[in-house]
């Protein structure tokens, strides 16, 4: 398995705090959260890391993540300000296509505002099946938003699966009925699930800088490409704002709580 991490992104609802970073190396339970994603990746069986950067690209080095150097292979999005993940994804893609051809079977894609245990990623290798694409999602996911949220449903996003495979995501929900989880950020690729990402972007054309990828999840639904869906339980967060910052760092300090990672 290798991985791979999004990075490009600003982060610009964290304010002051990534004025002289990208948002993966702000501080979070002592460690910027590419260190937590990249030990997690690490100790799951990652043989190598590439990170995609864009603001700042020049800070996002190994060492900024008390990492050593060559820790990870980096490949640069100059145009991240003006286009979502998906376009990170493909500039990633000449190194896909060189892991692919030399035999690789699958490649662990993860958001960098995302923290988790290696067991949530070895889950996902193990539990995708046949799939070419995978994504986990946390079935715990309401005790974490009531900790961001006043309203759970206010920022959440409609999410069901059948027979492990993915059938609804990303609509707006009318009730907590209508989610059976939250997507997190974290998918799998096989080989032949990079050949049908590159072949629905081709057709998207200059569409891709405007989709993000929950509504990529939903054109692979409506496709009829299969997309399995892996249960979690808590053990990770999001780390959208300055606000987040602050309750995981209070409930990490008080003790016992599911959405610790660490």
């Amino acid at each position: 398995m290798q991985a791979l991490i999004l990075a490009a992104g600003r982060g610009s609802r964290l304010r002051e705090l990534t004025d002289d970073r990208p948002k993966c190396l702000v501080s979070l339970a002592g460690r910027p959260p590419l260190r937590w994603q990249y030990d997690a990746l690490h100790a799951a069986g990652a043989r190598q890391i590439m990170v995609v950067r864009g603001y700042l690209a020049e800070r996002l080095v190994p060492e900024a993540a008390g990492l050593p150097s060559g820790a990870f292979a980096t490949v640069d999005n100059p145009r991240w300000a003006q286009c979502n993940m998906l376009a990170s994804l493909l500039c990633a893609g000449p190194w896909l296509e060189t892991v692919f051809a030399g035999g690789e079977t699958e490649v662990v894609i993860s958001y960098a505002d995302i923290v988790y245990p290696a067991d949530h990623v070895r889950a996902l290798c193990a539990g995708g099946g046949d799939s070419p694409v995978a994504i986990t999602y946390d079935t715990q996911w309401e005790s974490l938003w009531r900790v961001r949220f006043a309203d759970p449903l206010s920022d959440a996003e409609s999410f069901a699966c059948r027979d492990g495979l993915l059938c609804d995501i990303g609509r707006k929900p009318c009730g907590l009925d209508d989610i059976h989880g939250q997507y997190m950020g974290l998918l799998r690729l096989t080989p032949q699930g990079w050949r049908t990402v590159a072949d629905v972007c081709r057709e998207l054309g200059d569409a891709v800088d405007r989709t993000d990828m929950t509504n990529f999840l939903r054109l692979l639904l409506a496709r009829r490409v299969p997309v399995a869906a892996v249960p979690v339980r808590g053990r990770w967060c999001e780390v959208d704002d300055q606000d987040d910052l602050r309750a995981y760092e209070s409930r990490l300090e008080q003790g016992g709580w599911e959405h610790d990672w660490r």
